[in-house]
């Protein structure tokens, strides 16, 4: 039970954008069936990492209900619409006009269903010129010019997950959750976009204000903050790599008095306020390495902490399954028991979701749908 309880869902999906927007209501209680092409979301054949299945599709997918329909055959686009009758939230990412293509002509469902709540996703916004282009994480990263500030001085990268497809999942799931509280409010559906360029985009607002009204665009600085000094990797005597981050003077002072024995700092012009350490990152970063590389990182531990200053150690990601503070919910894969991180904020201690097998529930579901249809008459 969550706070969609009672809430049905469609969603044509395929990837990884949709499904995280899809994935999060269901974790919040919704029904969602996932309408499948015969040969399956694609994002089933991204690796077999998972008891043989794609971890992609195993975070995104559990507690779906998977319902293989081909929609190039114009029975199973009539199923798909009395499916879509019956639903509260339709959720799209296929190609920009392949839903009218198939028969699925989003204006027209609306006039019949003026409760539904429709969200479509595309790589750009419907009123701009590239909506018509096909879109991926990766190009969006390119093109937004995410990839330009991310990465070391020397080349730019691409962020260590597919973070434009997951940014706008969550849009458009904060999107239909203010969908839902308006029409409870009026009774009247939504029709709502998200597009991967406009959320990579409302992400960088700050990269695009510095550029725009500061004319100083942040500069490639690997594993640092180019804004803010010390805020980067330094490694102390034993090798231990860890991030230092300085947010404000009164911790400049700390670390300088407490942290590294370096009052001297504290009188020299470089290092007067943030911008000037900016300016003067070099000089900054080599004064404090110096000073920890002189010490064993229990020793940076301990006067860090009593500093109150703020610090992690550089891990391995192979090191997240057994941090302290992680913490998971339990998922059926098949006949394995996995566990995935838990989800912020949600209560993730219900029997576990299945990861559904294609077309698992095809029958059921459509089996319902006749059992309500014959009611209904």
């Amino acid at each position: 039970m969550g706070f969609l309880d009672g809430i049905t869902v469609v969603t044509i999906e395929q990837a990884v954008a949709a499904p995280a927007c899809s994935m999060r209501l269901a974790q919040a209680g919704a029904r969602v069936i996932k309408i499948e092409r015969p040969e399956g979301d694609f994002a089933r054949g991204y690796d077999t990492a998972v008891a043989g299945q794609s971890s992609y599709f195993v975070w995104l997918n559990a507690g779906k209900e998977s319902v293989v329909l081909d929609l190039r055959q114009a029975d199973q686009v009539a199923t798909v619409r009395r499916l879509i009758a019956q639903s509260d939230v339709l959720i799209q990412n296929l190609k920009p006009g392949a839903m009218n293509k198939l028969g699925l002509d989003l204006q027209q469902l609306h006039e019949q269903l003026p409760g539904l709540i429709s969200m479509s996703i595309a790589g750009f916004a419907p009123d701009g010129p590239g909506h018509s282009r096909k879109a991926y994480d990766l190009l969006m990263q390119a093109e937004s010019g995410l990839s330009a500030i991310t990465g070391s001085p020397e080349a730019p990268g691409r962020v260590g997950v597919s973070l434009v497809d997951i940014a706008t999942g969550q849009f458009a799931y904060e999107a239909i959750l203010g969908a839902l509280i308006e029409r409870g409010r009026t009774g009247h559906g939504a029709a709502l976009s998200v597009s991967l360029f406009d959320a990579v985009a409302q992400w960088l607002a700050v990269p695009y204000l510095l550029d725009r009204y500061g004319g100083s665009p942040p500069k490639r600085v690997g594993l640092a903050h180019p804004g803010i000094c010390p805020y980067g990797v330094f490694t102390a005597q034993c090798g231990q790599g860890f991030i230092l981050s300085v947010q404000n003077e009164r911790e400049w002072q700390r670390l300088c008095a407490k942290g590294i024995g370096r009052d001297d700092l504290l009188d020299d012009k470089r290092c007067k306020d943030n911008e000037s350490r900016v300016a003067h990152r070099e000089f900054v970063d080599t004064a404090v390495q110096q000073a920890v590389s002189e010490m064993p990182y229990v020793l940076v531990q301990e006067r860090f902490d009593a500093a109150d200053l703020a610090f992690a150690p550089v891990h391995q990601i192979s090191t997240l399954k057994t941090h302290e503070d992680f913490h998971t919910f339990d998922v059926m894969v098949g006949d394995m028991l996995i566990q995935l991180p838990r989800v912020p904020g949600l209560n993730t201690t219900e029997p576990p979701a299945r990861v559904p097998e294609l077309g698992e529930h095809t029958a059921h579901v459509l089996q319902q749908l006749d059992e309500s249809q014959a009611q209904q008459s």
